[in-house]
């Protein structure tokens, strides 16, 4: 049996929208910051408790939440508590525009979202991203990839992965002997029958042929890489953290441990600092021995 998924953070109890718009116009108003008030609140609500604390704080004080928190912080704990304050569909499709706009198109990004959302969370990042920038996901992915890593995504795009109900182990078995032959058989691979198998087969499925790793186990190396060596992939870091903290951070957690004979929360601890630091522990949710 898969492992059941476990965010970090979850709807915290005897929420109270306007208590909370307070508290942040509190830690905002007048000389100084602060910002351990803002991070430790921000980091204990989740995605749909932040946009009614937004709604509460424009109804209360007719500012914009997010501007104001934009004014107030800066650096990489700004970008932090701002992708914490944007809807997680939002903040996907602005992910992924962002991975294709300009000089060089960011694959690894483009892979690690579209391959790892479900086909319920595609459908809503490609109708967002339509009202947000005025064209199509789909078009725009085509025009700035090529060739079969460009179909694989189109695919994937498609939406139509089967859902992880009962596997049929005839089923599996069939695929695994396709990919076979496809792969090891021949001298060229045939590509589009991994294209099929890989973007169309439920997730379940996909495991139980060993063609795909889980998506924590991904997740994870993504974020031991993103760490590693000199200088920190903070883009990347707060990307994975924040789009995961509700969905499956405590698996990647666990898998992180398991691979790199460290733990997430250590390796957070020694490469970042200060507010910044502080709010990434938090969402990272403890320590694992």
């Amino acid at each position: 049996m898969s492992q059941a998924l476990r965010g970090t953070v979850t709807d915290f109890p005897g929420f109270d929208d306007r208590a909370d718009a307070e508290t942040l116009r509190k830690a905002m108003k007048g000389l100084g910051t602060d910002e351990e008030s803002i991070l430790t609140l921000l980091t204990s609500r989740s995605n749909a408790q932040r946009q009614e604390i937004a709604e509460a704080f424009k109804t209360l004080f007719g500012r914009d939440l997010l501007d104001d928190l934009k004014s107030e912080l800066t650096g990489k704990f700004e970008k932090l508590i701002v992708a914490l304050m944007k809807p997680s569909r939002l903040y996907d499709a602005y992910e992924l525009k962002h991975a294709l706009k300009g000089a060089g198109t960011k694959e690894k990004v483009l892979t690690e979202i579209i391959a790892s959302r479900t086909p319920e969370e595609l459908r809503a990042i490609k109708q967002v991203y339509e009202e947000e920038y005025g064209s199509s996901l789909e078009d725009d992915v085509v025009g700035d990839t090529s060739g079969y890593y460009q179909r694989m995504l189109v695919v994937l795009l498609q939406a139509n992965r089967d859902p992880d109900a009962g596997i049929d182990e005839a089923q599996v078995e069939q695929d695994a002997q396709a990919l076979f032959q496809a792969g090891e058989l021949k001298w060229g691979t045939d590509e589009e029958k991994f294209i099929t198998i890989f973007g169309t087969r439920s997730v379940s499925h996909l495991r139980r042929v060993k063609s795909i790793r889980s998506i924590p186990a991904y997740l994870a190396e993504t974020l031991y890489y993103a760490m590693k060596g000199a200088g920190t992939d903070d883009h990347t870091l707060i990307r994975v953290v924040v789009s995961r903290s509700e969905i499956d951070l405590f698996n990647i957690r666990k898998e992180f441990r398991k691979n790199f004979a460290t733990s997430l929360y250590s390796m957070i601890k020694g490469d970042t600092s200060g507010d910044y630091k502080k709010a990434l522990l938090l969402l990272c949710g403890g320590e694992d021995d």
